[in-house]
């Protein structure tokens, strides 16, 4: 199913009527809440683990998790349940979904009001500086739970940078490295591909403006009000475009597809370097034949010297609202909410996924049980999240139907690599386009 389509109807806030009621859920003395997620395979288990252990953990509540497909669909059907007065009691949203979410009015219980009405302890600061801020309303309350969060990260292969002459122990740490790296590879590696990127809108564009504390939009990245519009037009995104055109126009750089297409071309060794989620430590685990190693993001010096948090993947917890949903209801929540906060279950979570630690006493329970030690490099997209001065430009994107926009990206970027039109010119068209998306949301929003 397209996500341009689903998130479209995401984006329309008439689609959040309530259209008949329901009541809420009670089972003899035990209050029965329902958890919809996206999590399937390993990371499925995963959840249903963490449903099991909280079950056992108390005997007021009863949790039952539901996978509900991708994330696009899992917030479609909540979309659609919430209409029918149906809505599950909590729903796992990706990043990207937010704004969305933000705009569903009394479709949500936000985190901190949820805390106030419950008494549960929700202190934003918490969480760490890329996690808190992501989730954040500008007066710096949590609008939703954290959850499973990622970052970028840069991996390589370490046996084909020592092939190429290359130190295998000191990765690229700057954009001018990274170029210079890439060409040598191109040069002298064993691999059929120099470097390669997936989720090219997010890493090489959100990701990059975030680090070199540049504003994607205005706005304050779209935080500040619906009236946002992309400055993906100016200068250092034109710029960065224009180094992966040159980079593939040498050989040194292949573009292998949109969003999490290119990962099986790091992992299968076909790539010397390979940008992707810190999320996909878990295939490359299982597939590489090689050695391999995950390195922060490049910078670039010369916009940013003292390089700011990387910004998140992945999703958090929406608490949902129904007619007569009762206060046992929203207590239960708030008591799963209270159950994933605690620092050994962040901790687990993260060693079991490959997610980060979203907290800082998780973080600190996973560096204590020694996991890093034992597996190095599983610290980098902590410490990249955690890293420099958590700005206005680093929180990370506030803009509806951001999904629909990283297509529009996809599409002029393709066009640009294939030679069909100019760095600018392709830039220029995605500010054009993704800004008459922004005004459709924000009309949306207004009606």
């Amino acid at each position: 199913m397209d996500r341009r389509v689903l998130l479209t109807g995401a984006g329309s806030l008439a689609a959040w009527t309530v259209l008949k009621p329901s009541t809420g859920a009670r089972a003899a003395d035990k209050t029965t809440i329902v958890f919809w997620h996206a999590m399937s395979g390993a990371n499925g288990e995963e959840i249903e683990r963490l449903a099991r252990d909280f079950n056992a953990s108390q005997s007021d509540v009863t949790l039952e998790a539901v996978y509900k497909g991708s994330y696009p669909e899992t917030l479609t059907a909540a979309i659609a349940a919430f209409r029918a007065g149906k809505a599950p009691n909590i729903v796992q949203v990706f990043e990207v979904g937010t704004g969305t979410m933000l705009q569903a009015g009394p479709a949500i219980k936000p985190a901190w009001k949820l805390a106030e009405e419950t008494g549960l302890a929700l202190d934003p600061k918490a969480y760490i500086p890329g996690v808190r801020g992501y989730y954040s309303l500008p007066d710096g309350k949590l609008a939703s739970m954290p959850f499973n969060s990622s970052t970028a990260v840069m991996w390589y292969n370490k046996d084909a940078f020592e092939k190429a002459g290359l130190d295998p122990e000191s990765p690229p740490t700057t954009y001018a490295d990274f170029e210079t790296a890439a060409r040598t590879l191109a040069a002298k590696a064993p691999t059929p591909i120099a470097s390669t990127t997936a989720w090219m809108t997010w890493i090489q564009f959100e990701e990059y403006a975030a680090i070199q504390n540049l504003a994607f939009a205005t706005e304050n990245d779209g935080y500040d009000g619906l009236g946002a519009e992309l400055l993906l037009n100016t200068k250092p995104f034109v710029a960065q475009l224009q180094r992966f055109m040159d980079l593939s126009k040498d050989g040194a750089f292949k573009y292998a597809g949109r969003d999490g297409a290119p990962d099986a071309v790091f992992y299968s060794g076909q790539a010397a370097i390979g940008f992707g989620s810190s999320s996909g430590r878990a295939d490359i685990v299982k597939n590489a034949k090689f050695r391999y190693a995950e390195a922060f993001l490049p910078t670039e010096p010369a916009l940013n010297p003292k390089p700011n948090n990387s910004i998140i993947g992945g999703a958090s917890l929406w608490a949902m609202t129904a007619p007569k949903r009762s206060e046992a209801e929203y207590k239960a929540v708030a008591a799963f909410y209270g159950f994933i906060s605690k620092p050994e279950q962040v901790s687990l979570y993260a060693q079991h996924t490959g997610y980060v630690p979203v907290t800082v006493a998780g973080y600190e329970a996973t560096k204590q049980s020694g996991y890093f030690d034992k597996n190095p490099g599983t610290d980098v997209p902590a410490r990249q999240l955690s890293r420099g001065e958590l700005t206005p430009n680093s929180r990370g994107l506030r803009l509806g139907r951001l999904p629909e926009i990283r297509a529009i990206l996809y599409e002029e970027i393709e066009k640009a690599l294939q030679g069909q039109q100019t760095a600018q010119a392709a830039m220029d068209s995605a500010t054009a386009r993704g800004n008459r998306v922004l005004r459709e949301f924000q009309k949306s929003a207004k009606g």
